[in-house]
C-alpha cells in the first residue's frame, strides 16, 4: 500500500507546485512573498533630506549685470535641472555653449550642458554632452563628460584639464580652479573633428580639455533638447552654490535681465530621499516591471557593498543545496534593469551564507564575493551595461569580457536570462534573449570543495553606486539530482 501511495502523493505535489529540499529545481514566481532570507537588504536608517534651490535670479554673483541663473544644486538619486529648450540635435550637428561660472559652496557635484529632458535619470546621464564642475573647498575641478543614447560614456580622453606630476612618486593630480571668484568657460561639439568620429572640446580660462567619441558611439546617437544647469544624478551628496551668466547658447545670446522662462524640473523643492549610498533596498516586491507571469518579483534598489563592514553587505536569497561544484547549476527568469548609475553592479546567483559574507578578506577591492558563481551585470562606463557570467571560486576570480557579452540597457526593456554551469566541460554559459557568452572555469577550481548554499542577489564586495533591478519568475538549482 506504501510503495503505491508516495509516488502518487509525489506526482500530486509536483502538480501543485510543491518541491522540496532534495529537488533538483525550483521555480519562484513571487506571487506572494517567499520567505527568502534576508541579511542587511532592508535599510533602516533615515533618508537624507535633500534642498533645490537654484533657476533665475536676479543676483549678480557671475560677475556681470543683475539677472543670472544658477544657486544650491544638491547631487542626488532624482534628477533636477533648469535649462533652455532647445531645437533637437544629434550626433551629426554642432553644438557650442559659453559664460562665465562662479562655485560659492564648499562642495558641489554640477553638470553645465546639453542633454534630454526625457532621459535624465542616472550618472552619467544619456543623450549628454557636458562640462561637469566639481567643487572642493577652496578650489573646483573641471571635468569633459558625455554619454550617447545607449548609455555608451566617455571622459576628458585624450587630454584632460592641466595636472601636475609629483617627479618622485610619477604621480599626477589635477590643477584646481579657484573657488569664489569668475571664470570663463566654453564647451564645443564638432561631429567632424576626430576623422569624422566626434570630437569635443572644453576650454576654461584658457584651459583645454579635448574628448574624442569612443569608437561606434556616434553611430549610438543622442538627441539633445536641452542646455543647462543640471545635477548629477546618482545618489545624495554635498550641494553648493553655482552661478551661470553671459550664457550663449549655439550663437544666441541669453539675456538674464529678466527671466527668460527656461524649463524647470525639481530645482525649487526639498524632500528626504532613500537613495543614499549603501542604503539597500532589495528583496521581495508586490511589483511587476520584469514581465513575469503575475504581481510580485525580485529587486530593488542594489548598491555595491563594501566587505570592510559588516553592515556594508547584503543578500536576499532561497536557501539551497548545500550545492558543489562537481554538479549542473542551472538559473533562469525575466529581468528588466530599470537604472543604472556608473561605477555601479549587481550580481545574481550560487554562493555560501557564511563565507560569501566574511568581512576584510579583500579590504573593499575585491569585486565579487567568495564564494561566487552567477551574472553579473555593470559597465564599464563606456560600453554602458553588460549581462554576463562570473565567479570567485577557491581564490580565483573570473568573467566574461569583451564586446560580446550580451548588453543591458536600463532604459525598462523586459528580457529572458538564463545560466548553465556544466562540471564536465568547467564552462558555464549565459544569454540573454538571444544573446549568449561563456566563461571557461578553471581545472583546478573545478576540484575544490566549495559549498554554496544560498541562491538569491548578494552585493559585491568594492563600493560604488546603485541600480533598480527587478527578476521575475526564475527557475534555480535548489538541491542535489
Amino acid at each position: 500500500m506504501m510503495r503505491t501511495l508516495i509516488p502518487v502523493v509525489l506526482i500530486i505535489a509536483a502538480a501543485l507546485g510543491f518541491r522540496g529540499q532534495d529537488a533538483r529545481t525550483k521555480t519562484e514566481r513571487f506571487d506572494r512573498d517567499p520567505g527568502w532570507e534576508g541579511v542587511n537588504n532592508r535599510a533602516t536608517s533615515p533618508g537624507r533630506p535633500i534642498t533645490q534651490n537654484f533657476g533665475y535670479s536676479k543676483t549678480a554673483n557671475a560677475g556681470g549685470r543683475p539677472g543670472e541663473m544658477g544657486g544650491l544644486i544638491t547631487p542626488c538619486g532624482e534628477a533636477a535641472y533648469y535649462a533652455k529648450r532647445i531645437p533637437p540635435r544629434g550626433l551629426n550637428e554642432p553644438l557650442e555653449a559659453s559664460g562665465k561660472f562662479v562655485g560659492q559652496g564648499n562642495e558641489y557635484n554640477v553638470l553645465i550642458g546639453f542633454f534630454n529632458s526625457g532621459t535624465v535619470k542616472e550618472w552619467r546621464t544619456p543623450n549628454s554632452i557636458a562640462l561637469r564642475f566639481y567643487g572642493r573647498g577652496d578650489v573646483f575641478y573641471p571635468y569633459l563628460e558625455y554619454a550617447t543614447s545607449r548609455w555608451r560614456a566617455g571622459a576628458d580622453s585624450p587630454g584632460g584639464f592641466s595636472e601636475i606630476k609629483n617627479a618622485e612618486t610619477g604621480r599626477s593630480r589635477l590643477v584646481g580652479f579657484a573657488a569664489r571668484k569668475p571664470h570663463t568657460w566654453s564647451l564645443r561639439y564638432d561631429p567632424l573633428g576626430n576623422d569624422g568620429s566626434g570630437l569635443i572640446t572644453a576650454i576654461v580660462d584658457g584651459e583645454t580639455a579635448i574628448c574624442h567619441l569612443g569608437k561606434g558611439h556616434k553611430a549610438d546617437g543622442a538627441t539633445f533638447n536641452r542646455f543647462g544647469l543640471l545635477n548629477v544624478v546618482k545618489s545624495a551628496d554635498g550641494g553648493g552654490e553655482v552661478w551661470l551668466d553671459d550664457v550663449k547658447v549655439n550663437g544666441v545670446s541669453e539675456d538674464f535681465s529678466k527671466d527668460p522662462g527656461w524649463d524647470a524640473r525639481g530645482n525649487r523643492t526639498k524632500y528626504v530621499t532613500n537613495e543614499v549610498r549603501q542604503r539597500f533596498d532589495f528583496g521581495y516586491s508586490p511589483t511587476h516591471h520584469a514581465g513575469g507571469r503575475g504581481k510580485g518579483e525580485l529587486g530593488g534598489l542594489v548598491y555595491r557593498g563594501d566587505d570592510r563592514s559588516q553592515n556594508s553587505m547584503a543578500y536576499y536569497a532561497d536557501r539551497v543545496g548545500p550545492l558543489r561544484l562537481n554538479q549542473p547549476l542551472h538559473a533562469s527568469g525575466r529581468v528588466t534593469l530599470r537604472r543604472a548609475v556608473s561605477d555601479s553592479t549587481a550580481i545574481l546567483g550560487f554562493f555560501n551564507s557564511r563565507e560569501s559574507m566574511r568581512i576584510g578578506r579583500t579590504g573593499g577591492q575585491g569585486g565579487f564575493p567568495e564564494p561566487f558563481l552567477g551574472i553579473a551585470i555593470e559597465g564599464p562606463s563606456r560600453e554602458g551595461f553588460f549581462l554576463y557570467p562570473a565567479y570567485n571560486l577557491a581564490g580565483e576570480r573570473a568573467y566574461a569580457d569583451g564586446d560580446s557579452r550580451p548588453r543591458i540597457l536600463p532604459n525598462g526593456a523586459t528580457h529572458s536570462w538564463s545560466l548553465n554551469y556544466d562540471p564536465t566541460t568547467g564552462r558555464i554559459r549565459v544569454t540573454l534573449g538571444k544573446e549568449s557568452v561563456t566563461l571557461e572555469v578553471k581545472p583546478e577550481v573545478l576540484q575544490s570543495a566549495t559549498t554554496l548554499d544560498r541562491f538569491g542577489i548578494i552585493t559585491t564586495t568594492t563600493d560604488g553606486n546603485a541600480q533598480a533591478i527587478y527578476f521575475d519568475d526564475i527557475s534555480y538549482t535548489a538541491g542535489n539530482p
